[in-house]
Formats: structure tokens, sequence, C-alpha cells
């Protein structure tokens, strides 16, 4: 299990500043209504960065440690402005204006933040969400690309009164289950569906020592996978060291393009042609491309910034249809080999034989 603030998965930029707005002839209460707190949140279309080129004269995502190409199009991740919310309250004009705009979103904030949400813990859960993003995206990039590298499921906390409460701890490093080694969560997942009513016998490494303890698993009523009940954090050593030079972006939504960035810089040749490819999407170390918050927002971010195609993942499809740009050809994603087929199909100009979310 791992948890996720709500509302985290969306790659926002946080308006600093509310836009002023001037208005004649408004009456008393609609003068009162600018400064009365709405309890919503606007989303807008933010900017683009390319995953192969420069941001503030750094190059975005630098690697080291093997050699690196050059790629002649690019590879955009795509952002949502988002007003309003725990760092910022929206006042009633704003919120209207949001409404007046066809291409914002106005969104209730209870639906995107757990009730007394402060401002500064929304911007380390973004913060985290977006190293972690980061992590998991160098993961995906070189099992895409067959390069080894190892793997460390540590505990990061134990769920009072879940499965593992009174066996293992935070800081435990899970070495194997049911004498078979945990190389990654998703491989671990399968060793505790395998092993199911009959528990699970984790070894961990605990203070220098290795320890053997028994859990009785307990088995989700939605999923119907069996867990441990611990929340665990992924630690990587990878081969390869990559830079990631994108401070004012938060959440995890950037994942499969850092990924897609990554296999292109250590991949000869240009994987995008000179095409200019957009998407949005998080990913996980095995590849899983996941939904993400704002995808309209960022279909029309990523046709503001010159993008011909756009990469989404595919439990966004139904959001897409019927709101995509003139000019931008949706494809539809699932897995990061999809997302490097897609790629490859638009820089061959044959991107039409892929699914497209746009026609659904």
């Amino acid at each position: 299990m791992t948890g996720e603030q709500k509302g985290a998965r969306r790659g926002f930029l946080r308006r600093r500043s509310l836009p002023s707005v001037a208005l004649a002839g408004t009456t008393v209460l609609l003068l009162a209504g600018v400064v009365l707190p709405a309890p919503y949140v606007v989303e807008s279309a933010g900017p683009t960065f390319n995953t192969v080129g420069s941001h503030d004269d750094k190059q975005l995502v630098k690697i080291t440690g093997a050699p690196t190409y050059p790629s002649d199009g690019r590879l955009d991740l795509t952002t949502v402005y988002v007003t309003g919310g725990p760092s910022g309250r929206l006042n009633s004009i704003n919120a209207l204006l949001g409404w007046l705009d066809p291409s914002d979103a106005v969104i209730p904030e209870d639906t995107l933040y757990p009730p007394d949400t402060t401002g500064q813990q929304l911007d380390e859960s973004n913060a985290a969400a977006m190293v972690t993003s980061q992590e998991d995206s160098v993961a995906a990039a070189l099992n895409h690309l067959g390069k080894p590298f190892t793997t460390t499921l540590t505990v990061h906390a134990v769920i009072p009164g879940g499965a593992a409460d009174g066996a293992l701890r935070a800081g435990d490093r899970i070495l194997s289950v049911n004498g078979t080694q945990a190389t990654s969560l998703e491989r671990l997942r399968e060793q505790l569906d395998a092993a199911g009513e009959r528990g699970a016998d984790v070894v961990v490494r605990r203070d220098g020592r290795t320890v053997t303890e028994h859990v009785k698993l307990t088995r989700d009523e939605d999923s119907q996978r069996w867990q441990l009940g611990v929340y665990l954090v992924p630690i990587y050593e990878f081969p390869v060291d990559v830079d990631f030079q994108l401070d004012q972006v938060g959440g995890p939504s950037a994942g499969m393009m850092f990924a897609l960035g990554i296999i292109e810089e250590l991949t000869p040749g240009s994987m995008a042609g000179d095409e200019h490819i957009a998407g949005t999407g998080t990913i996980s170390a095995d590849g899983k491309v996941g939904p993400i918050g704002g995808i309209r927002q960022k279909l029309q971010g990523a046709a503001e910034s010159g993008a011909t195609y756009f990469l989404a993942p595919s439990d966004n499809c139904g959001e897409v249809a019927g709101h995509v740009p003139d000019g931008l050809t949706v494809i539809e994603v699932k897995t990061l080999g999809d997302a490097v087929e897609g790629v490859e199909k638009a820089a061959s100009g044959s991107a039409a034989e892929l699914p497209s979310c746009g026609t659904r």
C-alpha cells in the first residue's frame, strides 16, 4: 500500500496572485463578492516544458554516467495553473470569471483537498510526489531499455491495526517474501497474492540484523488483493545519475514524459524526429501509465505551445473526447511502451494507426 494526498496528480503551478478586474457600475453586492472567499479552485492551462530541452538556461533532464544523444524534436510535459485552494483562497469574482471561460475548470475545493489542509502541507505533498515521480520515471525508462538497477523496498510506516502491526516496523528493508526476493512493488504485490490466506514469511533487514516475521495478510475489499498493511517506499540504486531542473512544478503527472525524455537522451538518433509532442500521465517503475487531473487544460496548453501530438492516459480518454483543440492529435497510452510507440509513429507520420482518445 502506498499513501497519496487528494488532488496530488494534477501537475500544477500555483498562481501567486489573482488577476484584478475593473468593472464599471458594479453593485455593492458584487463588490462585496470580490473579498468573500469562494470554496472553489480554478484550473487553467499552464506552460509546457521540453524534457529534452532546457529551462532557465539549464538542461531540464541532465544524465551523467552514460552516453547521451541530442533530440531534434520536443517531448513536452504539460501543467495546470491552479488558482485558489489552501495556498490562497479564491474570491467570488475570480470564480465567476472561471465559469465564464470555457477553457477553465471551476472545481469545488473539497474534491481536491482534504479538510483543513494548509498551504505548506499541500506544497510539501506535491513536492514529494514530484520527487517520487522523477525516481519512478528513471526506473521505468531503464526497465524499458533493459538496463539493470537495484530496488530496495523500505517500510515507511505501519498501518495501525493492519496486517503487519506488531510484526514489521518503520525502517525495515524487505528482502524476501516466502523465500522469493522482493525486487519491486509490483513483484511484491504478486507475491502477496500468491501467499493469500497462508500468510507471508517476510524477511527484513532491521538495525543491522536479518529478521523473519510471519504476517497474516488481509484482503482489500475493493481490489481483492492481499495486503501487508504498510506504506512502502522504493529506494533505487541506478547506474546513471539523472538531475531534474524543474522546481516550481508539483505532483506526479509528469512521470511518463520524464521517462520518455530519459529514453530519448539515452538512445542514439531522434526518437521524436522533428515533431513537437506533448503529453501527461503518472508512471510506475514497471511502466504503467496512470490517470491525472486537468487533462482538458493540459490539452489546451499543449495546443497553445504548438504541439501537434498529445499522449494521454487511457483512463482519461472519457474526459478528452469532444475537447481536443484543433490541430492536435491525441494518442491513447496505457504503458510506457505504448508511449514510445506513439512517439515513433508520430515521427514517422503513421500515428493514425494508433488508438486515439479523440475518436471515442
